[in-house]
């Protein structure tokens, strides 16, 4: 079995990995990619998998953009923070999703499914589904939920906190929030991706790897003379905010809506 892997959490990749070795130890992972023109670029030079295990949701886009492009006929397991009734709403035969943090039974189950499509699902097929997803995925769009509180840690308690009072999401071994009252708080995700999916695009951004910032709680931004972009937020954060130079130009369109 060949695989590739597309995930741009560097810490969900490597779990992923070490899973696939212990579920598949003969598999054969070809590569672990981070981003949607790694992917397209990847492909240009190599022959295709007989197996992609996906994150929908890339640093530079969403996954389905590499496979509306190259139109692979082999399957593919996508990983994704959606809500386990959404998941089951885009169930396919010969597509899989996992929600993460990914479930070694599920991620197992996802494999037997896989070994029973014979490796090579009818091409028209595939893209038939692929085109539903699609399809499903816009129509979702036009009417999110996104989550309005997430739940954190407070010394022994489990306390809920609004996305008015988010400053920011960070990564520091674990996800934590900073409040606008500069409280910082662990939550239970594994990684910000899935925050990331939860959140509403038009208050919140996806700075860095590390940070993802809530638009009211940035006071000042400045240009470097590199072209990346340091947020001054109104709360102290452990690391300096910045936003690559690549997403400057989004960040830029992103701040002044609203």
């Amino acid at each position: 079995m060949k695989i590739l892997l597309i995930e741009d959490e560097p810490l969900v990749a490597k779990n992923l990995e070490n899973l696939v070795k212990q579920l598949e130890p003969n598999a054969v992972l070809l590569a672990t990619i981070g981003s949607v023109k790694e992917s397209l670029d990847w492909f240009k030079t190599n022959a295709e998998p007989e197996l992609i295990l996906s994150d929908i949701q890339l640093s530079d886009g969403v996954s389905f953009d590499i496979f509306q492009e190259i139109q692979p006929q082999c399957p593919i397991i996508f990983t994704t923070a959606y809500d386990e009734y959404a998941i089951r709403a885009f169930k396919l035969n010969s597509i899989d999703y996992l929600l993460k943090p990914i479930d070694k039974d599920e991620l197992r189950s996802a494999f037997e499914k896989f070994k029973k499509l014979n490796h090579t699902p009818n091409q028209n097929d595939f893209k038939e589904q692929l085109s539903h997803l699609l399809s499903d995925l816009e129509n979702r769009s036009t009417n999110p939920k996104f989550k309005t509180r997430f739940t954190a840690h407070h010394q022994r308690n489990i306390v809920a906190v609004t996305t008015e009072r988010i400053a920011c999401f960070y990564r520091d071994e674990v996800i934590w929030i900073q409040t606008t009252d500069n409280q910082r708080l662990i939550t239970d995700y594994n990684s910000l991706d899935e925050i990331e999916e939860l959140l509403n695009p038009e208050g919140f951004f996806r700075a860095n790897r590390q940070f993802i910032v809530n638009k009211h709680a940035i006071e000042s931004y400045r240009t470097h003379f590199t072209g990346k972009i340091e947020l001054k937020l109104v709360v102290v954060t452990k690391d300096e905010v910045v936003v690559s130079k690549e997403k400057a130009h989004q960040f830029r369109g992103w701040f002044e809506l609203g």
